[in-house]
């Protein structure tokens, strides 16, 4: 760092003398030029994060303490979330803030003094969701019965994706497989996978595709290569998928954020792809076994209904008798029939007759004109009410347009006023604006005169 060179002292005079504001100036410039980036561990104490989305906190140690303020476009890119009494390590430029004065750190990037972040990130946001029940089982989606068509959303050239294919062409070849690929790893892959799942439950919704099952999976890594399933925007998109979704993430032992939200965990993809497809050898014994069973049913049925056929041939009478019993009960339903007609006509007539003296009773030419009657009375009424409104909203105008006109900078210019602006059309509002020479222009109440500040 080279030495810094303080300016040549002026000679103490009114005339020389620095503002506040320039003096807070000079020193953040010398602060900022002074120091390039710097590392600083401590302990986060006074956090706070207002409406804005900037962070402001302090760190310190045994001995002495620094403002920082870290501002939204940066602390987005922080995995973890810093709690008071969090030992961590801060890069960023010494500066300070002109407004109180205050020399303070502006963090442009922060991860744990001790544990490592993408771990702790891992931790607060399993218990976050945790929290919030995304992991409960009443939240499960159970898988179909039949599975017909898949979901994945993996790499196209990744492992996990053949060992897929291979354990369903060996247990299921009829099954469909669609394959939605996208990044597995690295900082694009948790935004291509939220994207893939939202776009299966598009095509599921809209009926362009049938899937049953949704299936996300990758090969095994460390947890930085895992770490796009540990996202908050895949373990989001899962928990809102119409579509149950099966997580198989990594080896047996490897746990992710993914397979907590989803439906069903499997250990491995190729495990994935087990408990998905039915076994083509067992189901083929399945079918045997139910083949005989329907044919023994077959021959028991046919056994049944001959001896109920037999049982009905004894039980079969002449056709002449049937006739005789159905013309008797279409007599009986004929002589119904007619009492009912009478009847029906008798409550008619009455019912008739009574609405006819409800009519006369009330004669529509009197209604008539007393609904004429009430629209003159309401006619006049509306008449008057927009005379009166109209009235009113004129005089608000005239009192609004002379309040107007009062407080207008037409009016303070005819009391004697003036505003000056510089070349570049700047209102001029304090002397420090002005050296000598400047040249201004000042707005009258008649016109525009160009003046020199001597």
């Amino acid at each position: 760092m080279p030495p810094y060179t303080p300016p040549t002292s002026p000679q103490h005079s009114a005339d020389s003398a620095l503002s506040v504001s320039q003096l807070n100036r000079l020193a953040k410039q010398l602060l900022e030029d002074c120091f390039d980036q710097v590392e600083v561990i401590g302990e986060i104490s006074n956090f706070s994060q207002p409406s804005s989305g900037h962070w402001y906190f302090t760190l310190k140690d045994k001995n002495a303490q620094i403002r920082c303020a870290m501002f939204r476009g940066r602390n987005f890119a922080v995995k973890f979330k810093p709690a008071l009494g969090q030992q961590v390590q801060v890069k960023g430029k010494v500066s300070l803030y002109e407004g109180r004065g205050d020399y303070q750190l502006i963090a442009d990037a922060m991860q744990p003094a001790g544990d490592g972040a993408l771990a702790l990130a891992f931790e607060q946001l399993k218990q976050e969701l945790k929290s919030l029940g995304w992991f409960d089982e009443s939240q499960k989606q159970a898988l179909p019965k039949k599975i017909r068509h898949i979901a994945i959303i993996t790499s196209a050239s990744g492992a996990a994706l053949q060992d897929v294919r291979s354990v369903l062409e060996r247990r299921w070849p009829k099954m469909q497989v669609t394959l939605l690929p996208c990044l597995v790893q690295g900082s694009e892959a948790a935004g291509q996978i939220a994207n893939a799942i939202d776009t299966v439950n598009r095509q599921y919704s809209s009926g362009e595709q049938n899937y049953d099952v949704l299936l996300v999976c990758r090969g095994g890594g460390s947890l930085e290569d895992l770490w796009a399933f540990n996202e908050r925007i895949v373990a989001e998109a899962i928990y809102h998928s119409a579509i149950p979704v099966v997580s198989a993430v990594g080896h047996e032992v490897d746990f992710s954020i993914a397979d907590f939200v989803a439906d069903l965990r499997a250990p491995t993809p190729s495990a994935a792809a087990e408990l998905l497809s039915p076994n083509r050898e067992s189901l083929l014994v399945d079918l045997n076994a139910l083949n005989r069973r329907l044919n023994q049913a077959q021959n028991r049925n046919i056994a049944e209904r001959k001896l109920a056929l037999q049982s009905l041939h004894g039980r079969i009478k002449h056709p002449g008798q049937l006739l005789s019993e159905r013309a008797q009960r279409l007599d009986e339903l004929e002589i119904r029939l007619m009492r009912q007609h009478q009847q029906t006509a008798l409550r008619c007539k009455t019912a008739l007759a009574n609405l006819i003296r409800r009519l006369q009773a009330s004669s529509p030419e009197k209604k008539l004109s007393q609904q004429k009657q009430r629209q003159q009375d309401l006619k006049q009424q509306l008449l008057r009410s927009m005379s009166n409104t109209l009235k009113q909203k004129q005089q608000q105008l005239a009192a609004q347009r002379l309040l107007l006109n009062s407080l207008g900078p037409q009016n303070i210019l005819n009391r004697g006023y003036s505003i000056l602006r510089d070349e570049s059309g700047k209102v001029v509002k304090q002397r420090d604006q002005t050296n000598a020479g400047t040249k201004l222009s000042a707005l009258l109440s008649d016109g525009e005169i160009k003046v020199t500040v001597d």
